[in-house]
């Protein structure tokens, strides 16, 4: 049986609390549950109007952007009847990585601080799942239910396997360590893909690659380097139908897509939107819209770039996963809490 966690120190190390990166501060007030459908950078060939405003939402004009687009644009707004923000559970460290468990009815997320891969049973149990977990960020499974860690102090991304065992998948890109691999997502076919930023790296160390990448893990292990052009490639998500990578920069704000091959192969590049500042953490509906978690809040954005809105949150997001038996709860880390709100569209990352 799941057991509570009663205390985590609130103390968080230098080096991990830097993953925010972010100079600005969440200006949502405590308690604010409505989302608001507010100007956005619509992609090339949006039109850049605001979407419809969520539940207590307001709609406003956007701005054209600049990229591609992403894909066939959703028709229906994923924010109306949005359900009111819940904290869920407070007081850990710095809260991020969440996947849910659909075999177990469970979700997983990760405390990077605290060095923990934390385990929660809906509706409020909490129990410690891995410890220590390598200060362990982004989680992802695979299409047979295989647990696999972005670590951050391991510099390599590793199965969790259910008795808890960890095995290495990779660690390094032609012999060099990775710098702190950040968030991962896994296609059917067995594709990783990851960002590896420095967050994770002990201040003073610049690593061993030179630059900040985003990468590819073949099915038989093969590390393959999509691109080194972002200054922190953070959040990263697959469409649907698996056919579009998404990949987020928190220092510019960019949010770009890759078109994949039947293999899995990253061809065509295109900047889709520019978010709100410090884009991070993302999560992806069936209709293919993006859920895009910014210092303002979570950003919902079409397939084509168009905003929808922005679900506002108590503290400032870092990464977000659909959940539950239906997959219509979207559960929220958010520096020292996990929250939840309910949605009228079916998640599938």
């Amino acid at each position: 049986m799941l057991k509570p966690i009663l205390s985590i120190s609130l103390i968080a190390t230098a080096c991990l609390v830097a993953a925010c990166d972010d100079t600005s501060t969440n200006t949502n007030p405590t308690g604010s549950s409505s989302s608001t459908a507010a100007g956005g950078s619509a992609g090339m060939g949006g039109d850049g109007g605001g979407g419809a405003g969520g539940a207590g939402g307001t709609a406003g004009g956007g701005n054209g952007g600049t990229g591609g687009t992403g894909g066939a644009m959703s028709s229906k707004d994923p924010l109306e009847g949005i359900g009111t923000v819940e904290k869920v559970q407070g007081n850990f460290q710095f809260t991020e990585g969440p996947q849910w468990i659909q075999s177990k009815s469970t979700l997983l997320f990760t405390d990077i601080p605290a060095n923990k891969i934390i385990e929660h049973a809906p509706p409020m149990m909490f129990a410690t799942y891995v410890e220590p977990s390598s200060n362990a960020n982004g989680l992802a499974v695979d299409k047979k239910g295989g647990l696999y860690a972005c670590e951050h102090s391991g510099r390599r991304i590793s199965r969790i396997e259910p008795d808890k065992t960890v095995t290495s998948i990779v660690d390094n890109y032609q012999g060099k360590k990775f710098n702190s691999p950040n968030d991962i997502i896994i296609r059917d076919d067995g594709n990783i893909y990851f960002t590896d930023p420095p967050y994770g790296l002990p201040q003073g160390d610049p690593g061993e690659l030179g630059y900040q990448g985003i990468f590819r893990v073949t099915p038989v292990n093969s590390v393959e380097l999509i691109a080194n052009d972002m200054s922190r490639p953070n959040g990263i998500a697959l469409s649907p139908d698996q056919k579009t990578l998404y990949v987020n920069d928190t220092a510019s704000g960019e949010l770009r897509t890759y078109a994949l091959g039947d293999n899995g192969l990253p061809g065509a590049m295109n900047k889709l939107v520019t978010t709100s500042p410090n884009p991070d953490g993302m999560a992806i509906d069936d209709q293919g819209n993006i859920f895009v978690t910014t210092s303002v809040g979570v950003e919902v954005y079409a397939p084509d770039g168009k905003l929808w809105g922005t679900i506002q949150v108590p503290e400032q997001p870092s990464n977000c996963a659909f959940g539950g038996a239906d997959r219509k709860t979207l559960f929220i880390t958010a520096r020292t809490s996990l929250y939840r709100v309910t949605v009228q569209g079916t998640g599938m990352y």
